[in-house]
């Protein structure tokens, strides 16, 4: 199966949490079925993209990088490489890459989807991410490694995040930890 074809395959399982998330469901199926490179960066000006927000054993921290060219805090993530296989698992490699925690455990389900506009990236005005956000757990020994990607590196709690944290970070976050906490 194409990365394409589980990105499709993945979004038609998705039971979308809300009616806004129903809708971008649907746009980022008609993106795919419109675009043979829909995965691709080289698809202008909106490709997907896949995020993961990385959560520490405890579910009561988030690690959060300030994002080197955005200057803004994030989950880790970005653009989906040729040899991603599937969605979970190039979410997976982004946490890896950005975090330096290999040992981390993902929930092959994606979260939130979040579409936003990218400055820089692609020759049209305004590209856009289609992101597909899941949540992964750290183990509890985790050391995380600021890559070439970020300023800085931060473990947050999850109700003292900074204060220029964004609102689509903060939805992720509400979701991811309720999620993981089994609450409703």
């Amino acid at each position: 199966m194409t990365l394409r074809a589980d990105a499709h395959d993945v979004l038609t399982r998705w039971a979308a949490p809300d009616t806004e998330q129903e809708h971008l469901r649907q746009v980022y199926l008609a993106h795919l079925d419109a675009h043979p490179d829909a995965m691709s960066r080289d698809c202008h000006p909106d490709h997907v993209t896949t995020s993961v927000l990385i959560v520490d054993a405890g579910r009561e921290r988030v690690l959060l990088t300030l994002h080197r060219r955005i200057k803004r805090w994030l989950q880790t993530g970005g653009h989906c490489e040729a040899g991603d296989t599937d969605l979970p698992s190039a979410a997976l490699r982004e946490g890896r890459e950005e975090s330096g925690i290999h040992a981390l455990t993902i929930d092959p389900d994606p979260v939130l989807l979040s579409l936003h506009e990218v400055p820089g990236c692609g020759p049209i005005r305004p590209s856009r991410h289609l992101d597909v956000q899941f949540v992964a757990i750290a183990p509890e020994d985790a050391v995380h490694v600021i890559s070439d990607e970020s300023d800085d590196l931060a473990w947050f709690d999850v109700d003292d995040l900074p204060e220029e944290t964004d609102q689509s970070v903060r939805d992720l976050i509400a979701a991811a930890t309720t999620r993981l906490r089994g609450t409703p």
